[in-house]
């Protein structure tokens, strides 16, 4: 059974963050992770991600890795991003 996974980040811009997103989509393939990334409406620069992981572990351990997190950053990612896991009820 997967898990939904829930990312919001702030970000410095937009475009930006979302050309290294689309850039990585063959790794989190790989990691056996489906995500898409959403704007906020109400806020340009609040990143969204929602999407599915085999395990809470299995998204923690792609999203820990160096160069996941040298990306962010490069990408222009503010802070530590709201993580949120979730389950079917």
């Amino acid at each position: 059974m997967s898990i939904t996974v829930s990312v919001s980040m702030q970000v410095s811009d937009f475009d930006k963050w979302k050309t290294m997103f689309d850039s990585r989509k063959s790794d989190r393939e790989e990691a056996g992770i489906n995500a898409r990334a959403y704007r906020n409406v109400d806020e340009p620069n609040n990143a969204c991600v929602i999407g599915t992981a085999s395990s809470k572990e299995t998204f923690v351990s792609f999203f820990s890795q160096p160069a996941m997190q040298e990306a962010l950053k490069n990408a222009g990612v503010l802070g530590p991003p709201e993580i949120k896991f979730l389950e079917e009820a």
